[in-house]
């Protein structure tokens, strides 16, 4: 899997920003923007861009990390 990665707001067809349900209280965040295309940042520093990853790729990566969790 290689996503691609950009500043440009504007690049990705997702819905909106918003907190990970995995967050945890310490700070270390992470924002998702879910649709055809799935986007996810660094909620403390989001001015360095995003990684952005196909429907395909997001669900193998919430896949594997759900078994990892259980």
């Amino acid at each position: 899997m290689t996503p691609s990665t950009t500043t440009d707001e504007s690049f990705i067809p997702a819905g909106p920003w918003h907190k990970a349900s995995y967050t945890n209280d310490r700070g270390a965040c992470v924002e998702v923007a879910e649709g055809p295309i799935t986007g996810v940042r660094d909620t403390k520093h989001r001015e360095l861009g995003a990684l952005f990853f196909s429907g395909g790729e997001w669900e193998a990566f919430l896949h594997t990390a759900k078994s990892d969790l259980g």
